[in-house]
């Protein structure tokens, strides 16, 4: 019994022994997978002919790319678009062809052997030679994300898609000539200067002819985005900017408008962080596809759905901040991007108070705080190398929360310390790159000496608890309120769940005459305060954060997380995850228009029309809160198009009638409820899908 006890214990351990380095080596490979990339050599300088062939729907190309060795190595990595195919990878000094592979695990990753170790400072000059089609989102660089796509009337070459050979993308500046072939009856711009295009020959008989654009890129940085088709050039000059708008024919009446308000939104940025390099900007129509926008250096482009006749100001000062924070100034690495995407998408918060007042700025900050809330639990914001640019999950954390995060931060500094920071790092970093470190130091040195006696914001603490770690507070409030000689006095404790936690909390007391504010130094999970009051306090008058300024969780905000959500999921055409979203949010607020409307609209484009207008009626039976009033103009809409469908014509002008008594236009509702009264819906004739985009977090349809 011994020595069978013996040799099961042994048997035992041998298992487990084997089941740990079975563990261990997943580990290692799931390591493999997540890390970043090593470049051990750095493009400096490109040369890329690409022909884009509209009829096939692909392209073709050539890169001679000029790197330079950071260490001593013989491999060069590059990462290349998945759908493009590596026909040859040759030296460029004397021809000879390389071996190179794609990564079995990343195949946007490309690997090529030299023939002998380079040492650090050496350059070395490759010749690429690729051609595909970018006809699967599942491929791109970030999954359903279309950063490149090439059809008979348009076509977009975006940076992201890596439609040519990057090192160290976001962070990476170089020099570079493209060469751009079209057929003749497309028109390309893009990054760097342009050149008059020559023209060639057909390539096949009965075909028309194509042109050549050439595009100089003398100034390092990230270049290479480019975006073709119908587009015409209407120069505009404004407030001493020269802005190149190029649109399709239909939207050239448009350009003067677009100019000018960018022109205005350049000319604030300038003010508040310093000058752009160069005086001369291009906006383009970008042609729709998953993504709604793009900002590269000294090009700007929007989606032909948000190009409308009213200038789109928040898209346009979203685009402009990019310039300097994004383009200007690029991330050091992917886990530093805070310093830019999340600095871009406040700053256009700034401009949008600048120009549209409080109730604009506010409306903003609400949108970026339920931005947050989605999948705020997945990473902190300084471990952003985790996430696919351009996702849902890039967009919560790095774009929304990062922005929250530097309002927190203001409203701690003060406006004029603030600014005084991102002037001074803009300036200390333009041209460069910059990390989340460097700008922590650069807080240091701008943060105002503490009162005796005040509270004041812990910088370690601050950014320790917003950057580096995941949560939000959700802040409770117990009291008792006592008559004093003098008045009254509330004596309590503030609670919220993070131990870390570590700020300078405002609360205000409303009473019968004026309101009393007091902050307090919020450490971990339970603080006392105490406020004095010569008047007495209303019942329900004691407020935590009255002005919204913190960054914190509330039933209100969990339902639009989870509406959010649920749009960003219809937005990709996943209309049974995203009612599953809405109803979680129903769950939690069973009133809520918002949800039962984005529920119908799901059904509608499913055809479940039955279940559609149910849905809609209960939207139109719910609360119809003041921020989504515009829900029961569309229910209304939506409600006449579900009975032109199904044949009941009078049911459905009825409908429209209701719409168009309500006067709301939002989202061109009034024209939509016009065009109908006059000729039925039908399914092939209907408009596109007014799902809000889930960067605008449920603000119209």
């Amino acid at each position: 019994m011994t020595l069978k006890k013996g040799i099961a214990t042994y048997l035992q351990a041998l298992q487990l022994t084997f089941l740990l380095v079975l563990l261990g080596l997943s580990a290692s490979v799931l390591s493999a997978q997540t890390q970043l990339p090593k470049f051990d050599f750095q493009a400096e300088h490109y040369d890329v002919q690409a022909a884009l062939h509209p009829a096939e729907q692909n392209l073709t190309a050539e890169a001679k790319v000029e790197f330079v060795a950071k260490t001593a190595s013989r491999t060069i990595l590059v990462e290349l678009h998945p759908d493009l195919h590596v026909d040859a990878v040759k030296l460029a000094i004397d021809g000879r062809k390389l071996d190179f592979q794609r990564d079995s695990f990343n195949p946007l990753d490309l690997e090529v052997t030299l023939p002998s170790m380079a040492q650090p400072g050496m350059h070395v000059t490759l010749i690429f030679n690729y051609s595909g089609a970018f006809a699967n989102d599942d491929d791109s660089p970030t999954k359903d994300v279309r950063f490149a796509w090439i059809d008979k009337t348009s076509a977009y070459l975006l940076l992201p898609a890596r439609w040519f050979p990057l090192t160290n993308y976001p962070s990476n500046r170089y020099t570079a000539t493209f060469q751009i072939t079209v057929p003749d009856n497309f028109a390309v711009t893009g990054t760097g200067q342009s050149s008059t295009p020559n023209s060639l020959p057909a390539e096949k008989p009965g075909e028309s002819g194509r042109s050549v654009y050439t595009f100089n890129c003398k100034d390092a940085a990230p270049v290479g985005t480019f975006v073709a088709g119908s587009l015409q050039l209407a120069p505009v000059q404004a407030q001493g900017l020269n802005i190149s708008v190029f649109a399709p024919p239909a939207a050239s009446a448009t350009a003067p408008r677009y100019g000018d308000e960018l022109a205005n939104v350049l000319t604030y940025y300038s003010n508040e962080f310093g000058p752009l390099p160069s005086p001369t900007m291009t906006l383009a129509q970008l042609p729709d596809g998953t993504i709604d926008s793009f900002s590269a250096p000294g090009l700007l482009l929007l989606s032909a759905r948000d190009w409308g006749t009213t200038v789109n100001q928040n898209e346009l000062a979203h685009l402009s901040a990019q310039q300097w924070w994004g383009n200007q100034v690029l991330p050091a690495s992917p886990g530093n991007a805070w310093v830019t995407d999340g600095l871009a998408q406040y700053v256009t918060a700034m401009y949008i108070e600048h120009s549209q007042g409080e109730q604009g700025f506010r409306r903003e900050l609400t949108n970026y705080a339920v931005g947050s809330v989605m999948f705020e639990s997945a990473t902190p914001i300084a471990q952003s190398q985790d996430l696919q640019p351009y996702s849902q999950q890039y967009q919560s954390i790095v774009v929304d929360k990062g922005a929250m995060v530097f309002h927190m931060l203001r409203t701690s500094m003060g406006d004029a310390a603030f600014n005084s920071l991102l002037h001074d790092f803009y300036t200390a970093h333009t041209g460069k790159t910059a990390s989340i470190e460097d700008f922590e130091k650069a807080a240091e040195t701008h943060m105002l000496p503490q009162k005796t006696g005040q509270p004041h914001l812990n910088l370690t603490a601050f950014f320790s608890q917003w950057l580096d770690s995941t949560g939000i507070p959700e802040f409770k409030l117990d009291y008792i309120v006592y008559r004093t000689p003098k008045g009254f006095k509330v004596v309590g404790k503030v609670t919220q769940p993070l131990e870390t936690f570590n700020m300078p909390v405002e609360i205000r007391v409303n009473t019968e005459g004026n309101p009393v504010t007091k902050t307090v130094q919020v450490i971990g999970t339970s603080t006392p305060f105490e406020i004095e009051s010569f008047n007495v306090p209303k019942p329900d008058g004691i407020l935590i954060d009255p002005d919204n300024d913190l960054l914190k969780v509330s039933p209100k905000l969990h339902v639009r997380a989870l509406i959010a959500r649920g749009e960003g999921l219809a937005a990709q055409g996943n209309f049974q995850e995203a009612i599953q979203q809405y109803q979680q949010a129903l769950a939690l607020q069973a009133n809520n228009s918002l949800a039962d409307f984005r529920i119908g609209e799901a059904y509608f484009y499913q055809k479940n029309y039955s279940a559609s207008a149910d849905s809609f009626r209960n939207a139109l039976d719910g609360d119809l809160d003041s921020s989504y009033k515009w829900v029961e103009v569309w229910s209304h809409i939506y409600l006449g198009k579900i009975f032109d469908l199904t044949g009941s014509r009078e049911r459905a002008i009825n409908e429209y009638q209701k719409a168009e008594e309500l006067k709301d236009n939002t989202g061109g509702a009034q024209q939509e409820a016009e065009k109908y009264m006059k000729s039925p819906y039908t399914a092939a004739g209907g408009t596109q899908s007014p799902t809000t985009k889930p960067e605008e977090k449920s603000s119209k349809p």
